[in-house]
């Protein structure tokens, strides 16, 4: 017979795995809405959509503003 195994509790997202909404990045980074767009629709930042919501991995906001960086110190 076969038992049931609970599964572990829902844990919350580590820091460096949080989502962000876009309002929250466009605090973060002092953009407004349109530039934020622009910004994952060129595909500079990464987002995952779930359902109709878009969402911003921290790790993708940290990667694009260390890329940004490295762009501005070649230049």
């Amino acid at each position: 017979m076969t038992t049931y195994q609970p599964t572990a509790p829902h844990q919350a997202p580590s820091t460096s795995q949080e989502l962000l909404t876009v309002p929250q990045v466009m605090a973060r980074l002092q953009l407004g809405r349109s530039a934020v767009y622009d910004l994952l629709r060129t595909q500079q930042l990464a987002s995952i959509t779930l359902g109709r919501a878009r969402r911003i991995p921290t790790h993708a906001l940290t990667d694009f503003i260390r890329i940004r960086l490295d762009q501005e110190a070649a230049a």
